[in-house]
């Protein structure tokens, strides 16, 4: 990893801005100004918000809403599998418990 730095041309709303990026996060950032300037676009032509200024705004709400959606329902799954990970490690370990105590009331199967 270089780690060095260098401005990257991007086009959103027909406007240009130089960011600077490596060359790493360089993939990561054009597909992060096509998802905006997609976004955008869509705002800016369903002609309710009308200002640059406000089509960001709106976007960035917009993408937020989206982005704290996914976080409750990520948490939302992921407490789902720790339920069901906590279940089954119980029945797991209720079956270990009974399969020695099996072995501890058998004695023909310890060779006796």
């Amino acid at each position: 990893m270089s780690g060095t730095t260098s401005p990257v041309k991007v086009m959103i709303l027909d406007k240009e801005y130089l960011i600077s990026c490596s060359d790493e996060e360089r993939d990561q950032l054009r597909t992060a100004v096509d998802l905006l300037n997609d976004k955008m676009l869509e705002m800016k032509n369903a002609g309710s918000v009308i200002g640059t200024e406000r089509i960001a705004v709106m976007t960035a709400l917009n993408i937020t809403h989206e982005l704290l959606d996914y976080k409750q329902k990520n948490q939302d799954y992921t407490s789902r599998i720790d339920i069901t990970l906590k279940r089954l490690q119980g029945k797991i370990n209720n079956a270990l418990v009974r399969e020695s105590q099996l072995d501890i009331e058998d004695p023909i199967s310890q060779g006796g």
